[in-house]
C-alpha cells in the first residue's frame, strides 16, 4: 500500500469508527429505526468506499508487480477469490471520486 492510499484509508477508518459510535448511541438510545438504518447504511457505503480505494491501491501496485514479475496466475487468483467472495453486484468495482 503506498504511503498515500494508507493515508485515506486512515483517515476513512477515523470517520467510520465515529458513525459506528454513532451508531451504538443510536441503538442503545433506542432512536427512530429509519434513523437507525440511515446511518448503518452509511457506514456500508464508507465500508464499500474504503474497499475500493484499498483495491485500486493494490492493482496499482501488487498487480502490476506481480504481472511484471512472471506471477499473472497469482494475480488472478487473487482477484478471482475477491470476485468470487464479493460478487459483481455488491459495489466493490464501482468507482468513487472520494
Amino acid at each position: 500500500m503506498t504511503p498515500e492510499t494508507q493515508r485515506k484509508a486512515n483517515r476513512r477508518l477515523k470517520i467510520i469508527a465515529g458513525q459506528v459510535e454513532a451508531l451504538q448511541r443510536q441503538i442503545e438510545e433506542d432512536r427512530y429505526c429509519m434513523d437507525i438504518l440511515d446511518l448503518s447504511l452509511s457506514i456500508q457505503r464508507a465500508l464499500r468506499s474504503l474497499d475500493t480505494l484499498v483495491l485500486e491501491g493494490h492493482l496499482r501496485t501488487h498487480v502490476q508487480e506481480q504481472m511484471a514479475g512472471g506471477e499473472a496466475e497469482r494475480a488472478v487468483e487473487e482477484l478471482l477469490r475477491l470476485y468470487r467472495v464479493q460478487g459483481p453486484a455488491d459495489g466493490l468495482f464501482v468507482s468513487d471520486s472520494q
